[in-house]
């Protein structure tokens, strides 16, 4: 039997009860049938940490909205394209570079005030809302203060902080906040769902900050598991002052190498896909003219993608930064002798001899070494600036 698509959300059962309300809710609107009217609203904040799963809880909610049954089943063809992404009133935008212009909004919202076609709603899912321009998010409030009929809009952002989303938008959302998942949610998920061995979904579960794509990608990808590997290594790797310049070179080059293995066939795939479609390759008449238009099409599609790996890249290195954080973090906690849980409980032994060779202060300073830098780079500081100036003070102290 078909699994309802709530079994998409890992560990969020507190969300799925007011989202599958919701959804429950909307259907009985749709038939007329009597109703709670208040457990459906036309726009929703779905805030959580990293890898919390907000993304994968608006494309479920879309898929339950759908659903023909009304109860997201899992197994109708508006769950299944919700799902997948194919449904022609789910509109999903998932920013390639470091935000979502204005423009792009604009478009958005005009698509949006557009009557269902084929489903029961016309959804908007704005993957990291956190990453709106200023314009972008003043187009979408106006959308938000007066919602076309049967449409709704779903936000996705780490909080309900206006660095994160604008007060006005925030204040017409109603707030659903995701946790951080289980470990033992996360592994048995690995291991049901990816068939991964029950040790090695474990240990994945345990050190991915409840992440569970990257406990996903650990679990899968040997080269994931060494660039890890390498990243912890850095903290009592730092010896001589040549290390310092070593290192950053280090995470700099392998941030770029992921972003360049993630975005290659990509990129290739999408520039034939645009030649076909501008009519290159063809004969007889009116060739060159499409070959001109084709090549104009592929130089503005590569400043797209030039942008995406860019993000790319800086996500790479923020994951590597969050894994250096969580180390001295590590350190402060056996050092404090608090008893709680580790964030790589696999270095134990390495955060055990760092506690006894630095003082709390010192260690305090990495941290904040590392989060300064995380800082650093958004605010678009070239990022081997802003490692290098971090490692220096790594090795200090």
């Amino acid at each position: 039997m078909t699994q309802t698509v709530w079994a998409q959300l890992v560990g969020q059962e507190p969300a799925i009860e007011v989202l599958s309300a919701a959804a429950e809710s909307a259907a009985a609107l749709v038939s007329g049938s009597p109703t709670d009217s208040g457990a459906m609203t036309h726009a929703w904040l779905l805030t959580g940490p990293p890898g919390s799963g907000r993304s994968v809880a608006a494309r479920t909610f879309a898929a339950a909205l759908q659903c023909t049954s009304g109860t997201g089943c899992g197994d109708c063809t508006g769950c299944r394209t919700a799902l997948s992404g194919t449904h022609a009133d789910v509109r999903l935008v998932v920013p390639e570079g470091l935000s979502i212009s204005v423009a792009e909004m604009r478009a958005l919202v005009q698509a949006a005030a557009r009557k269902p076609t084929t489903g029961q709603w016309q959804v908007v899912i704005i993957e990291d809302a956190d990453r709106l321009t200023e314009g972008a998010a003043n187009a979408l409030l106006k959308a938000v203060e007066e919602p076309p009929d049967r449409t709704v809009f779903l936000l996705c952002a780490p909080s309900d902080h206006p660095e994160d989303i604008i007060v006005t938008i925030r204040s017409r959302c109603r707030l659903v906040s995701l946790r951080t998942p289980p470990r033992a949610a996360i592994a048995q998920v690995l291991i049901e769902r990816d068939g991964i061995e029950p040790e090695l979904a474990e240990w994945a579960a345990s050190v991915c900050g409840g992440h569970i794509g990257r406990a996903r990608r650990l679990a899968t990808d040997p080269s994931a598991r060494e660039r890890r590997a390498a990243v912890l290594r850095i903290p009592l790797g730092l010896r001589r002052a040549g290390d310092v310049f070593a290192c950053a070179d280090d995470l700099i080059k392998t941030a770029e190498a992921d972003a360049t293995e993630e975005s290659k066939a990509k990129d290739e795939a999408e520039q034939e896909a645009v030649r076909t479609a501008m009519g290159a390759g063809g004969s007889g008449k009116g060739v060159a003219a499409a070959k001109r238009a084709a090549d104009a099409a592929v130089r503005q599609l590569e400043k797209r993608q030039k942008s995406r790996a860019t993000r790319t890249q800086r996500d790479t290195l923020d994951l590597a930064l969050v894994d250096l954080a969580g180390f001295y973090r590590d350190v402060l906690v056996t050092a404090s002798r608090s008893g709680a849980t580790l964030m790589h409980p696999d270095r134990a032994e390495d955060s055990a001899r760092a506690a006894a060779e630095w003082s709390p202060t010192s260690t305090l300073r990495r941290l904040e070494a590392v989060l300064a830098c995380r800082e650093a780079i958004v605010w678009n500081v070239k990022p081997r600036i802003a490692v290098e100036a971090m490692v220096t003070t790594l090795r200090q102290g």
